[in-house]
Protein backbone atom coordinates (compact mmCIF):
# COMPACT_ATOMS: atom_id res chain seq x y z
CA UNK A 1 0.00 0.00 0.00
CA UNK A 2 1.47 3.52 -1.04
CA UNK A 3 0.03 5.53 1.79
CA UNK A 4 1.98 6.92 4.98
CA UNK A 5 0.30 5.23 7.65
CA UNK A 6 0.51 8.93 9.59
CA UNK A 7 -2.33 9.93 7.30
CA UNK A 8 -4.10 7.04 7.12
CA UNK A 9 -8.13 8.00 7.57
CA UNK A 10 -9.90 7.02 10.44
CA UNK A 11 -13.12 6.17 11.82
CA UNK A 12 -15.05 8.65 13.76
CA UNK A 13 -18.69 7.59 14.00
CA UNK A 14 -21.33 6.50 11.66
CA UNK A 15 -24.53 8.60 10.06
CA UNK A 16 -28.00 8.09 11.02
CA UNK A 17 -28.22 5.61 8.21
CA UNK A 18 -25.30 3.17 9.58
CA UNK A 19 -22.74 4.44 7.00
CA UNK A 20 -19.09 5.04 8.34
CA UNK A 21 -17.83 8.44 8.81
CA UNK A 22 -14.06 8.79 8.03
CA UNK A 23 -12.19 11.35 9.48
CA UNK A 24 -8.89 13.66 8.51
CA UNK A 25 -5.99 12.44 10.98
CA UNK A 26 -4.19 15.50 12.04
CA UNK A 27 -0.67 15.14 13.52
CA UNK A 28 1.60 17.75 14.22
CA UNK A 29 4.12 18.77 12.21
CA UNK A 30 2.57 16.66 9.38
CA UNK A 31 1.40 18.53 6.29
CA UNK A 32 -2.44 18.37 6.39
CA UNK A 33 -2.75 16.88 3.02
CA UNK A 34 -2.58 12.94 2.11
CA UNK A 35 -1.90 11.16 -0.95
CA UNK A 36 -2.28 7.88 -2.01
CA UNK A 37 -1.61 5.12 -4.82
CA UNK A 38 -3.91 2.48 -6.07
CA UNK A 39 -2.00 -0.15 -7.84
CA UNK A 40 -3.53 -3.21 -8.40
CA UNK A 41 -4.23 -5.24 -5.46
CA UNK A 42 -3.19 -2.71 -3.17
CA UNK A 43 -5.67 -0.18 -2.42
CA UNK A 44 -5.22 2.90 -0.70
CA UNK A 45 -7.08 5.98 1.12
CA UNK A 46 -10.51 6.36 1.59
CA UNK A 47 -11.41 4.29 -0.93
CA UNK A 48 -9.93 1.39 1.44
CA UNK A 49 -13.03 0.64 2.71
CA UNK A 50 -16.06 -0.30 2.08
CA UNK A 51 -19.50 2.02 1.45
CA UNK A 52 -18.45 5.23 3.76
CA UNK A 53 -18.48 8.99 3.48
CA UNK A 54 -15.93 11.64 4.90
CA UNK A 55 -15.28 15.05 6.38
CA UNK A 56 -12.62 16.23 4.19
CA UNK A 57 -12.75 16.55 0.38
CA UNK A 58 -11.43 13.77 -2.16
CA UNK A 59 -9.41 14.18 -5.34
CA UNK A 60 -9.84 10.47 -7.25
CA UNK A 61 -7.84 10.27 -9.85
CA UNK A 62 -8.33 7.02 -12.42
CA UNK A 63 -5.89 6.09 -14.33
CA UNK A 64 -6.28 2.73 -15.83
CA UNK A 65 -9.56 1.96 -14.45
CA UNK A 66 -12.73 0.14 -15.96
CA UNK A 67 -15.72 -0.29 -13.80
CA UNK A 68 -18.69 1.14 -12.23
CA UNK A 69 -18.65 3.34 -8.43
CA UNK A 70 -21.75 4.44 -6.52
CA UNK A 71 -21.56 7.94 -5.27
CA UNK A 72 -24.56 9.16 -2.84
CA UNK A 73 -26.30 5.99 -4.01
CA UNK A 74 -26.01 6.93 -8.41
CA UNK A 75 -23.57 4.70 -10.00
CA UNK A 76 -20.92 6.11 -12.24
CA UNK A 77 -18.77 4.63 -14.44
CA UNK A 78 -14.92 4.78 -13.99
CA UNK A 79 -12.49 4.55 -17.32
CA UNK A 80 -9.40 5.46 -17.92
CA UNK A 81 -8.80 9.64 -17.45
CA UNK A 82 -11.66 9.66 -15.03
CA UNK A 83 -11.13 12.43 -12.02
CA UNK A 84 -13.68 12.22 -9.60
CA UNK A 85 -14.10 15.66 -7.57
CA UNK A 86 -15.60 14.42 -3.94
CA UNK A 87 -17.17 16.72 -1.22
CA UNK A 88 -17.36 16.08 2.30
CA UNK A 89 -20.14 14.15 3.26
CA UNK A 90 -21.00 12.27 -0.31
CA UNK A 91 -21.28 8.30 0.47
CA UNK A 92 -19.06 6.44 -1.50
CA UNK A 93 -18.75 2.47 -2.72
CA UNK A 94 -17.50 0.11 -5.21
CA UNK A 95 -20.06 -1.97 -6.87
CA UNK A 96 -17.21 -4.43 -7.76
CA UNK A 97 -14.16 -5.32 -5.56
CA UNK A 98 -11.67 -1.76 -6.34
CA UNK A 99 -8.55 -3.91 -7.11
CA UNK A 100 -10.73 -5.36 -9.74
CA UNK A 101 -11.89 -1.60 -10.82
CA UNK A 102 -9.01 0.68 -10.83
CA UNK A 103 -5.64 -1.18 -11.56
CA UNK A 104 -3.68 2.52 -11.46
CA UNK A 105 -4.73 5.82 -9.91
CA UNK A 106 -3.92 8.36 -6.84
CA UNK A 107 -6.35 9.54 -4.35
CA UNK A 108 -5.84 13.35 -2.15
CA UNK A 109 -7.63 13.84 0.31
CA UNK A 110 -7.74 16.90 2.71
CA UNK A 111 -9.89 19.58 5.12
CA UNK A 112 -10.75 22.40 3.19
CA UNK A 113 -9.48 25.07 5.39
CA UNK A 114 -6.13 23.70 4.46
CA UNK A 115 -6.92 26.05 1.13
CA UNK A 116 -8.08 29.23 3.13
CA UNK A 117 -6.48 29.13 6.60
CA UNK A 118 -7.73 31.97 8.56
CA UNK A 119 -9.46 33.49 5.84
CA UNK A 120 -12.35 36.17 6.17
CA UNK A 121 -14.51 37.50 3.80
CA UNK A 122 -16.10 36.12 0.13
CA UNK A 123 -13.96 33.22 0.52
CA UNK A 124 -14.42 32.21 4.64
CA UNK A 125 -16.83 29.43 3.12
CA UNK A 126 -15.25 26.84 1.28
CA UNK A 127 -18.31 26.67 -1.00
CA UNK A 128 -16.97 30.05 -2.08
CA UNK A 129 -13.31 29.52 -3.06
CA UNK A 130 -12.87 29.54 -6.55
CA UNK A 131 -10.57 26.51 -6.18
CA UNK A 132 -12.65 24.75 -4.30
CA UNK A 133 -15.95 25.51 -6.19
CA UNK A 134 -15.81 21.88 -8.10
CA UNK A 135 -16.05 19.96 -4.63
CA UNK A 136 -19.25 22.35 -4.04
CA UNK A 137 -21.52 21.48 -6.98
CA UNK A 138 -20.22 17.97 -6.18
CA UNK A 139 -22.39 18.22 -2.70
CA UNK A 140 -25.28 18.34 -5.18
CA UNK A 141 -24.16 16.05 -7.87
CA UNK A 142 -20.59 13.97 -7.78
CA UNK A 143 -18.30 15.60 -10.38
CA UNK A 144 -16.45 13.27 -12.71
CA UNK A 145 -14.49 15.41 -15.22
CA UNK A 146 -12.62 14.09 -17.94
CA UNK A 147 -8.68 14.43 -18.25
CA UNK A 148 -8.07 14.29 -21.89
CA UNK A 149 -5.15 11.51 -22.82
CA UNK A 150 -1.96 13.90 -23.71
CA UNK A 151 -2.66 15.63 -20.14
CA UNK A 152 -2.56 12.17 -18.11
CA UNK A 153 1.24 11.89 -18.29
CA UNK A 154 1.19 15.40 -16.35
CA UNK A 155 -1.78 14.36 -13.96
CA UNK A 156 0.45 11.67 -12.74
CA UNK A 157 3.42 13.42 -12.09
CA UNK A 158 1.84 15.98 -10.49
CA UNK A 159 0.69 13.28 -8.07
CA UNK A 160 3.84 11.50 -7.89
CA UNK A 161 6.08 14.88 -6.79
CA UNK A 162 3.40 15.69 -4.05
CA UNK A 163 3.76 11.69 -2.52
CA UNK A 164 7.44 11.99 -2.37
CA UNK A 165 7.30 15.58 -0.99
CA UNK A 166 5.12 14.34 1.74
CA UNK A 167 7.39 11.18 1.75
CA UNK A 168 10.59 12.87 2.48
CA UNK A 169 9.26 15.24 4.80
CA UNK A 170 12.58 17.63 4.31
CA UNK A 171 12.55 20.76 6.09
CA UNK A 172 9.68 23.16 4.42
CA UNK A 173 7.74 20.34 3.39
CA UNK A 174 4.41 21.48 4.94
CA UNK A 175 4.51 25.04 2.22
CA UNK A 176 5.67 22.31 -0.51
CA UNK A 177 2.95 19.95 -0.53
CA UNK A 178 -0.05 22.53 0.09
CA UNK A 179 2.43 24.48 -2.95
CA UNK A 180 1.77 21.36 -4.69
CA UNK A 181 -1.71 20.56 -3.74
CA UNK A 182 -2.56 24.13 -4.78
CA UNK A 183 -1.53 22.84 -8.56
CA UNK A 184 -3.41 20.31 -8.46
CA UNK A 185 -6.66 22.52 -7.67
CA UNK A 186 -5.81 24.70 -10.50
CA UNK A 187 -6.07 21.69 -13.28
CA UNK A 188 -9.56 20.48 -11.78
CA UNK A 189 -10.17 23.45 -11.35
CA UNK A 190 -9.56 24.61 -15.29
CA UNK A 191 -11.06 21.07 -16.08
CA UNK A 192 -14.68 22.36 -14.67
CA UNK A 193 -14.31 25.70 -16.61
CA UNK A 194 -16.87 24.75 -19.12
CA UNK A 195 -19.74 23.83 -16.25
CA UNK A 196 -22.25 24.09 -19.54
CA UNK A 197 -20.51 20.54 -20.44
CA UNK A 198 -20.00 19.47 -17.33
CA UNK A 199 -23.89 19.62 -16.43
CA UNK A 200 -24.74 17.85 -20.25
CA UNK A 201 -22.59 14.78 -18.72
CA UNK A 202 -24.77 14.99 -15.59
CA UNK A 203 -28.08 14.88 -17.66
CA UNK A 204 -29.25 18.58 -17.01
CA UNK A 205 -29.95 19.90 -20.46
CA UNK A 206 -32.01 22.75 -19.45
CA UNK A 207 -28.88 24.04 -17.01
CA UNK A 208 -26.77 23.80 -19.54
CA UNK A 209 -28.40 25.68 -21.65
CA UNK A 210 -28.60 28.52 -19.01
CA UNK A 211 -24.84 28.69 -19.19
CA UNK A 212 -24.62 28.35 -23.09
CA UNK A 213 -26.79 31.34 -23.35
CA UNK A 214 -24.59 33.36 -20.93
CA UNK A 215 -21.88 32.17 -22.71
CA UNK A 216 -23.04 33.08 -26.00
CA UNK A 217 -24.07 36.73 -24.39
CA UNK A 218 -22.29 37.78 -21.62
CA UNK A 219 -20.63 40.52 -23.32
CA UNK A 220 -24.37 42.10 -23.99
CA UNK A 221 -26.25 43.72 -21.57
CA UNK A 222 -28.18 40.67 -21.46
CA UNK A 223 -30.59 39.89 -18.18
CA UNK A 224 -32.27 37.14 -16.23
CA UNK A 225 -35.08 37.95 -18.67
CA UNK A 226 -33.28 37.14 -21.90
CA UNK A 227 -31.98 34.07 -20.95
CA UNK A 228 -35.92 33.10 -19.48
CA UNK A 229 -36.78 34.45 -22.86
CA UNK A 230 -34.59 32.34 -24.83
CA UNK A 231 -35.49 29.31 -23.07
CA UNK A 232 -39.36 29.62 -22.93
CA UNK A 233 -39.37 29.97 -19.40
CA UNK A 234 -40.89 32.49 -16.59
CA UNK A 235 -38.31 34.07 -15.10
CA UNK A 236 -39.00 33.22 -11.53
CA UNK A 237 -39.13 29.58 -12.65
CA UNK A 238 -35.47 29.85 -14.08
CA UNK A 239 -34.33 31.82 -10.96
CA UNK A 240 -35.62 28.68 -8.94
CA UNK A 241 -34.33 26.13 -10.98
CA UNK A 242 -30.96 27.83 -11.00
CA UNK A 243 -30.37 28.51 -7.05
CA UNK A 244 -31.93 25.26 -6.54
CA UNK A 245 -29.15 23.61 -8.71
CA UNK A 246 -25.99 25.60 -7.76
CA UNK A 247 -26.61 27.91 -5.24
CA UNK A 248 -26.53 31.43 -7.24
CA UNK A 249 -28.80 32.94 -9.49
CA UNK A 250 -28.63 33.68 -13.00
CA UNK A 251 -27.58 37.19 -12.41
CA UNK A 252 -24.54 35.99 -10.32
CA UNK A 253 -23.48 34.00 -12.68
CA UNK A 254 -23.85 36.49 -15.74
CA UNK A 255 -21.41 38.62 -13.20
CA UNK A 256 -18.75 36.18 -12.62
CA UNK A 257 -18.77 35.24 -16.35
CA UNK A 258 -18.30 38.35 -16.66
CA UNK A 259 -15.76 39.15 -14.45
CA UNK A 260 -13.33 36.00 -15.45
CA UNK A 261 -13.20 37.92 -18.55
CA UNK A 262 -12.91 41.17 -17.24
CA UNK A 263 -9.58 39.68 -14.83
CA UNK A 264 -7.99 38.05 -18.23
CA UNK A 265 -8.44 40.87 -20.85
CA UNK A 266 -6.94 43.13 -18.02
CA UNK A 267 -3.70 41.08 -17.46
CA UNK A 268 -3.45 39.48 -21.23
CA UNK A 269 -4.11 42.38 -22.84
CA UNK A 270 -3.43 46.25 -22.92
CA UNK A 271 -7.18 47.23 -23.93
CA UNK A 272 -7.87 50.25 -21.34
CA UNK A 273 -10.61 49.99 -19.05
CA UNK A 274 -13.41 51.43 -20.80
CA UNK A 275 -12.73 48.97 -23.06
CA UNK A 276 -12.62 46.26 -21.40
CA UNK A 277 -15.97 47.39 -19.19
CA UNK A 278 -17.51 47.32 -23.19
CA UNK A 279 -16.01 44.08 -24.23
CA UNK A 280 -17.65 42.10 -21.27
CA UNK A 281 -20.94 43.46 -21.38
CA UNK A 282 -20.78 46.91 -19.38
CA UNK A 283 -21.61 50.41 -21.65
CA UNK A 284 -21.65 51.77 -18.34
CA UNK A 285 -17.78 52.15 -17.10
CA UNK A 286 -18.39 53.70 -13.86
CA UNK A 287 -20.55 50.79 -13.40
CA UNK A 288 -18.14 48.40 -14.01
CA UNK A 289 -15.19 49.76 -11.97
CA UNK A 290 -17.87 49.93 -8.98
CA UNK A 291 -18.82 46.21 -9.66
CA UNK A 292 -15.52 45.08 -10.20
CA UNK A 293 -14.34 47.09 -6.70
CA UNK A 294 -16.94 45.34 -4.80
CA UNK A 295 -16.11 42.09 -6.23
CA UNK A 296 -12.08 42.47 -5.83
CA UNK A 297 -11.40 45.14 -3.07
CA UNK A 298 -9.67 47.00 -6.30
CA UNK A 299 -10.34 49.26 -9.15
CA UNK A 300 -9.25 47.76 -12.70
CA UNK A 301 -6.53 49.55 -13.19
CA UNK A 302 -4.92 48.65 -9.68
CA UNK A 303 -6.06 44.58 -10.18
CA UNK A 304 -3.57 45.44 -13.87
CA UNK A 305 -0.52 46.91 -11.92
CA UNK A 306 -1.10 44.36 -9.33
CA UNK A 307 -0.97 41.37 -11.27
CA UNK A 308 0.85 42.18 -14.23
CA UNK A 309 3.04 45.09 -13.41
CA UNK A 310 6.17 43.82 -15.84
CA UNK A 311 3.69 43.27 -18.84
CA UNK A 312 3.86 46.09 -21.62
CA UNK A 313 1.09 48.25 -21.49
CA UNK A 314 0.03 47.51 -18.01
CA UNK A 315 2.01 50.36 -16.42
CA UNK A 316 0.37 53.49 -14.11
CA UNK A 317 -2.90 54.32 -16.48
CA UNK A 318 -3.68 58.32 -15.19
CA UNK A 319 -7.00 57.78 -15.60
CA UNK A 320 -8.82 54.18 -14.00
CA UNK A 321 -11.99 54.90 -17.15
CA UNK A 322 -8.91 55.43 -19.76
Amino acid sequence: MRQSLATAPRSVGTTGQGVPVIGFRHLPGVAPVAVARVAGDAPAGPAAVGAHTHDFLVLFYAHHADGTVLIDGRAWTVTDGDLFVIAAGQVVAFVDPHEAIVTDGWTVWFPADVVRPGTAGPYSSWRAHPLLFPFARGTDRAQRLRIPAEDRPGWVERFTALDAELRARRDGHQEAALAHLTLLLVAAARLSTSVADQLRSADEPPLAAVFDAIEQRYQEPISLADVAAELALTAGHLTTVVRRKTGRTVQQWIAQRRMQQARLLLTETDLTVAAVSRRVGYPDVSYFIKRFRADHGVTPTRWRMSTNADAPGSGPVADSRT
